[in-house]
This record gives structure tokens, C-alpha cells and sequence, in this order.
């Protein structure tokens, strides 16, 4: 599998664990003019965007190491935007999430951090 492909399955695996949470997905892969969020969910209280990072191995790091400062401003950009476009869902908290999925030795392990970093 390459790596394009193992990322589009553990977004899929992050919806599916998602939706098994009770959260709602609004959309997956929004995209904007500035960048791209993995998924756009939500729940009672929150709309949360969310970014799924999915590894084979600890060889490089967690995967949550990925969402660097830089990579963390590009997201907060871009769901500041998509919000200006779509100010009724301004009535909820937003919320950044971090979801890891873990792909090692045919065993998935999907690890959620909500509030991964705030603005």
C-alpha cells in the first residue's frame, strides 16, 4: 500500500471511529484555497476539525509529532476560512483534533487527542 493509499484508509478508519463516537461528519477533505482538512465533524457541543495522521511504524516518531507549529497554523487558516464562508456554524465551540491511527503488524490502533492545540 502506498502512502496516498494508507492515508485515505485511515481517514476512513478516523470517520468510522468517529461516527462510532456520535459525532456527525459534515465533510472530508475540505479544501480551500489556503490548505486541506482531513475532516470536518461535529457533536453536541463542538464542531471540530480534525486531522488524521496514519503510520506503519514508531520508526519516524508518533504520529501526532507530524502537526507541527507550521502544519497547526495552515489548519487553523484553513478552518478560518472555510468558517467566514460558513458563519451558521459558528454556534458551536470549534475544536482541533489529532486522530493517530496505527497500522502495525496487521493490528490497528486508533488513538484520538481532542484539543490537540488550540488558537
Amino acid at each position: 500500500m502506498d502512502n496516498k493509499s494508507l492515508g485515505s484508509y485511515g481517514e476512513a478508519l478516523a470517520i468510522k471511529f468517529l461516527k462510532d463516537m456520535g459525532y456527525s461528519i459534515i465533510e472530508k477533505n475540505l479544501t480551500n484555497h489556503i490548505g486541506e482538512i482531513d475532516i470536518l465533524a461535529e457533536n453536541e457541543n463542538y464542531l471540530v476539525f480534525v486531522e488524521v495522521k496514519t503510520r506503519r511504524s514508531l520508526n519516524y516518531g508518533y504520529a501526532y509529532e507530524a502537526v507541527d507549529e507550521r502544519k497547526q497554523m495552515k489548519i487553523i487558516q484553513t478552518s478560518l476560512k472555510y468558517l467566514s464562508s460558513n458563519e451558521s456554524r459558528l454556534d458551536k465551540q470549534i475544536r482541533y483534533d489529532i486522530i493517530e491511527v496505527y497500522i502495525i503488524n496487521k493490528k490497528i490502533e486508533i488513538n484520538h487527542i481532542e484539543n490537540a492545540f488550540i488558537t
